[in-house]
């Protein structure tokens, strides 16, 4: 049953609450998202309320306007503001759809323009640095290393990665279950798959062998968070300054691939992407540091 809609008379408050209740209850949205959505619309619910706008009947398409320009007045980003613009959108289509109101406000706020932003990848150099960084003597270095190495040879998402269990497991391949369950085959490479057994057959030896790949100390699949920070700390052994995180990873998979002549479905189906304007990102990123090595090493660069 849904949430009860905000009527015209109620708060712009209420009406966001009923808005986040639908979104945990009906449409399964993750913590983090509603997470974001609950900050992103309580910015518009203190923005409103200074206009002297406190019901969802009284917001006006001047009111959103004024929200976002007030947003980018603050400095956000034009993808900042684009989020919050999109929240904006979302929650008065549901208030609309329950009859709460007769038209959507927001609908014709104009969005802003966004630039491309390419990912942020590193260079065979630098990847060569990461996977030498780990003290490989040790059980957590072991670990560390094969998590590189595998998360380098077939490009997983993190999510992917810290799940992954060795049922999923096949000689040369991995067969994964992505975004929406569905499932992929992701080869692997001879240096990925070396170092991967032989942390299975430390596991062995010690009694510890589980489920996961990759677990924690009590057998659970490693959190996103612990995997970014074991990401970071091989990073400075590497002498790696800058962000860097278990993405940066999937993108310099696809953008070296790429940049070798691989075909872009065939990259594509390796990352999982439902859409192939999504890879097309990185053949830009490819094209971005082939320009940078002709204009650094070409005579007439």
């Amino acid at each position: 049953m849904s949430a009860p809609a905000a009527e015209s008379g109620d708060s712009l408050l209420n009406a966001v609450e009923g808005f986040l209740s639908v979104g945990r209850t009906e449409r399964m949205l993750s913590p983090h998202t509603i997470a974001a959505y609950a900050r992103d619309l309580a910015e518009l619910v203190g923005t409103l309320a200074e206009l002297g706008v406190v019901a969802p009947a009284q917001v006006q398409a001047a009111h959103i306007d004024a929200w976002l320009q007030g947003l980018s007045a603050r400095g956000l980003s034009a993808r900042s503001v684009a989020r919050h613009r999109s929240a904006g959108r979302q929650l008065f289509a549901w208030l609309l759809e329950e009859g709460a109101l007769e038209a959507n406000p927001a609908e014709r706020s104009p969005s802003p323009k966004l630039g491309r932003r390419l990912p942020h990848s590193l260079g065979p150099d630098q990847v060569d640095a990461l996977l030498a960084a780990p003290d490989r003597s040790a059980a957590i270095g072991l670990r560390d290393a094969a998590m590189l190495e595998l998360l380098y040879a077939t490009g997983l998402r993190v999510s992917e990665l810290v799940n992954l269990r060795w049922s999923s497991w096949r000689t040369g391949w991995l067969v994964i279950r992505g975004k929406g369950g569905k499932e992929r085959l992701v080869p692997y490479g001879d240096r990925a798959e070396a170092t991967v057994l032989a942390w299975q057959a430390l596991q062995q030896q010690a009694g510890t062998l589980g489920p996961y790949v990759f677990p924690t100390d009590r057998g659970a699949p490693m959190s996103r968070q612990n995997m970014w920070l074991r990401v970071r700390h091989n990073a400075v052994l590497a002498g790696i300054l800058g962000k860097l995180s278990p993405h940066t990873l999937r993108h310099a998979f696809a953008t070296h691939l790429l940049e070798r002549g691989a075909d872009l479905r065939a990259v594509q189906t390796m990352l999982g992407h439902a859409d192939l304007s999504t890879t097309e990102i990185y053949t830009h990123v490819a094209r971005h540091r082939l320009r940078e090595a002709h204009a650094r090493y070409h005579p007439r660069g």
